[in-house]
């Protein structure tokens, strides 16, 4: 089985080119949904949260907003938050893995917005990963509206740089050009998987 790692940082485009696979009906783990359900309410992560980051969980609930505040206050912030989460998402990386290979997929995807910043990953054959102008990727993140301009330019401060990140990549997708040409791109990469 060939696997694909989809990285890139936060508002890059990774949910486009995640998409453009799972409508090709290959296998997509997606860590950001990981995360989410393990610090949805009663998930197995908030325990470790509530320890670190006090007052971040009330009634068995993360306030997300005031754990993004919190990581970002301290210098160790997100440092430790990894620590608690990576180890969780691994776990569930390995059982989808595992899963497809059972079902004997010939791809599949790991949408992993951190693949290159955490632990090695020997098994994943290449990497995909998705980039875009700093001011287009600022825009995009501000549309949402769960961060400001500052807390959204932390956050960037605090992630592997993107010209590292397509300097370790086998492919980048250019998310900032318009969509068509992104999922050009993907549509020749997914040339490249037929046997």
């Amino acid at each position: 089985m060939k696997i694909i790692g989809l990285t890139g940082g936060i508002g890059m485009g990774k949910s486009t080119a995640a998409a453009f696979f799972h409508r090709a009906h290959i296998p997509v783990f997606d860590a950001d949904a990981c995360v989410r359900a393990l610090q949805a309410p009663g998930g197995r992560a908030l325990p470790a949260i509530a320890a670190h980051f006090p007052g971040t969980v009330q009634n068995n609930r993360l306030d997300r907003a005031a754990l993004r505040a919190a990581a970002i206050a301290r210098p160790d912030g997100f440092a430790i938050l990894n620590r608690i989460i990576h180890p969780m998402v691994r776990r569930e990386e390995l059982a989808f893995l595992a899963r497809a290979r059972r079902r004997a997929c010939r791809v599949a995807v790991l949408d992993i917005p951190l693949l290159l910043e955490t632990a090695r990953r020997p098994y994943v054959d290449t990497v995909l990963v998705v980039s875009a102008p700093l001011a287009v990727q600022i825009h995009r993140v501000l549309l949402r509206r769960t961060m400001d301009r500052a807390q959204v330019e932390a956050f960037i401060a605090r992630q592997m740089p993107d010209r590292e990140k397509r300097r370790r990549a086998n492919l980048v997708i250019r998310t900032g050009l318009s969509r068509f040409h992104a999922l050009r791109t993907l549509r020749r990469f997914m040339q490249t998987l037929q046997p």
